[in-house]
């Protein structure tokens, strides 16, 4: 039986500059450290053997530490092989970073930089199929049908790209879904999408052991491949260090206090400060549910890691008695909020000046509330 680890696009070096700085060092470091758990979950499963299927670096020109401090990190446990495939962000273009790479590397460090078939291990044959460039503009994958390898021996796919297309403007060149069946592979193991994905039986992607957005609702992991004459055992094992968690909250007036359903909803306060979490409020509240909501929001905020709130799919609706919030008849922030409510319910006005004044009332609403 052929055993080994199957892990893909680390993005070392990643910058995340849409989070705050203090957290965007914690996101770099969870990045890095998980070199140290992946080489922990091969030693757990009595494995030798991790293959990278591209992306190792999120960028062709890494800094000079990103990139040495990785090897050091690689080299720790040199009863660990490193085979490490160029992705589409650290592609053959950055000749300088492969040749860097090349010569700082440890012993137990390989690299794959020709799609030429390589010795794994008895039995069994790595075919690489490393990116060319950033774009290669065809499927790199399609020599593995040829490709001459011992009889009988167990053909290993490596490669990066897509079977569909990850990107907005769609032109990536696409590896067919079945390529392990036409190339005779045992298993094909891709990189390039971020989340864990079943191809087919003989075909996955491992996605990042660190998960760096809410896109994807599973746990970042990689994947221990055992392969054998039944056919390849693909068991995920989890490696990340931060959560990230979406909570969808779906409001109708009527529905009591919409803060009240948080404190069941939230992750445990123990586990809050390696969360990262996006919550999402949508259906239809009063002002005083809404104020209610982003208070109770507030007041956990700094409880985690990072707090992102998004409200634009919410309708918030308001009606006269809500004026009676603001104090009395006359006083500024009275004034103020009939103003507001004037406007937002004024059909002359364009639906994008009604719905900023209805979003100013609300924010006036929370700091009533606030001041109270």
């Amino acid at each position: 039986m052929i055993r080994f680890l199957h892990t893909a696009d680390l993005h070392l070096g990643k910058p995340f500059g849409r989070f705050p700085e203090d957290l965007r060092g914690r996101l770099r470091e969870a990045r890095h450290a998980s070199i140290v758990r992946l080489a922990a979950a091969a030693r757990g499963h009595g494995i030798a053997d991790i293959l990278v299927a591209g992306d190792s670096f999120d960028t062709q020109t890494p800094l000079p530490a990103t990139l040495r401090q990785a090897l050091h990190a690689m080299a720790a446990d040199a009863g660990v092989r490193w085979w490490l495939l160029p992705g589409n962000h650290d592609s053959l273009a950055a000749g300088d970073l492969w040749q860097r790479v090349g010569r700082d590397a440890p012993p137990n460090v390989r690299l794959l930089l020709t799609p030429e078939p390589v010795a794994f291990a008895t039995g069994a044959v790595l075919l690489p199929a490393p990116c060319t460039q950033r774009r290669p503009g065809r499927d790199l994958t399609a020599g593995m049908a040829d490709a001459a390898t011992p009889e009988g021996a167990l053909r290993i796919g490596l490669a990066h790209g897509a079977v569909q297309s990850f990107s907005e403007d769609g032109n990536e060149a696409l590896i067919p879904p079945d390529r392990a069946e036409t190339a005779g592979l045992a298993f094909l193991a891709l990189g390039d999408w971020h989340g864990q994905l079943r191809i087919g039986a003989r075909c996955w992607y491992a996605g990042t052991p660190e998960a760096e957005g809410f896109r994807h609702a599973a746990p970042p992991g990689a994947l221990v491949v055992a392969l054998a004459g039944t056919g390849p055992e693909v068991t995920p094992v989890p490696t990340g260090a931060l959560a990230w968690r979406s909570l969808a909250l779906d409001l109708l007036p009527g529905d009591g206090d919409p803060a009240a359903r948080l404190p069941g909803l939230l992750p445990p306060v123990a586990s809050r400060r390696d969360t990262l979490l996006r919550v999402t409020a949508t259906g239809r509240t009063g002002l005083a549910g809404e104020g209610a909501l982003v208070r109770a929001l507030a007041a956990v905020e700094h409880d985690f890691a990072f707090l992102e709130v998004d409200r634009t799919g919410l309708a918030v609706e308001h009606a006269p008695a809500d004026l009676e919030h603001f104090g009395l008849p006359g006083t500024a922030l009275r004034v103020a909020a009939e103003a507001l409510r004037t406007d937002a319910d004024d059909p002359s006005l364009p639906d994008e000046e009604r719905g900023a004044a209805l979003a100013a009332l609300s924010r006036l609403h929370a700091f009533a509330g606030d001041a109270a």
